[in-house]
């Protein structure tokens, strides 16, 4: 799946300042890319955009023979009226039921089918969350922080059975967590810190894309974790 932003513009109503200005930035899937950033460069900003919830200004963002494209964040809910297996099993297509329950099993969610959405830890409604949109068909998967309040093993394991479960389809993974995304990323896409009205850079850094049963020397996760950090503060170009 290839998208592609070009001479991207987009102010928020109101703002002093665009968040983007010239942006040309793309990827080329499938696979599971990241984009990392500090907070207010423009990772949730750049996703609405991609999955068509926000216009932008001016600029096009092109994706030949456009599939599906999903967004999920991490404060969506899910209806409190029913149970959580319930309202999986409402949103689930047929085909997919066999994949749901492989799903709860990987996220460890099975024990908790019974319950309602309010009951659950924030670990727990995330993980919910996410499997609602994995049973969907989909191309491209915007993911954004979904994991967040989920303990590093159980992320670590999600995150590998879904390179597993997923292979032909691509993921744009937004995470604050320098050490998953070098860890798990295919690239990890850098917005730096301070971009204003000029040409926005976002910077490209190889991960180290684990797969499942795979076993990455640390030395080489703390490499990247030190080109992320290091691009994500800077506006220059990163060194090779």
């Amino acid at each position: 799946m290839h998208i592609a932003c070009s001479n991207l513009h987009y102010t928020y109503p109101g703002a002093d300042f665009p968040v983007f200005s010239n942006l040309d930035w793309s990827i080329e899937g499938p696979g599971f890319f990241a984009l990392f950033g500090l907070s207010g460069t423009g990772k949730s900003t750049l996703a609405r955009l991609i999955s068509g919830e926000l216009s932008p200004i001016q600029g096009d963002i092109d994706i030949p023979n456009a599939g599906r494209v999903l967004y999920t964040h991490n404060a969506e809910r899910i209806p409190g009226w029913n149970t959580v297996g319930a309202h999986l099993r409402s949103v689930t297509p047929a085909s997919k039921t066999s994949l749901l329950t492989t799903i709860l099993k990987d996220y460890g969610m099975e024990a908790h089918l019974e319950s309602r959405f309010s009951g659950l830890s924030m670990g727990q409604k995330n993980r919910i969350n996410l499997a609602r949109y994995l049973v969907q068909e989909f191309d491209l998967l915007i993911a954004d922080e979904v994991l967040a309040n989920v303990d590093e093993p159980t992320r670590n394991h999600i995150l590998e059975r879904l390179k597993t479960l997923f292979p032909q389809k691509t993921f744009i993974y937004i995470s604050h967590n320098a050490l998953e995304v070098a860890r798990f990323s295919q690239t990890i896409h850098v917005l730096p810190h301070g971009s204003t009205a000029g040409t926005n850079r976002i910077h490209k850094i190889t991960g180290l894309d684990q797969q499942e049963g795979m076993d990455t020397p640390e030395e080489l996760v703390q490499e990247r974790v030190y080109a992320i950090l290091r691009s994500a503060a800077s506006t220059s170009e990163p060194r090779p």
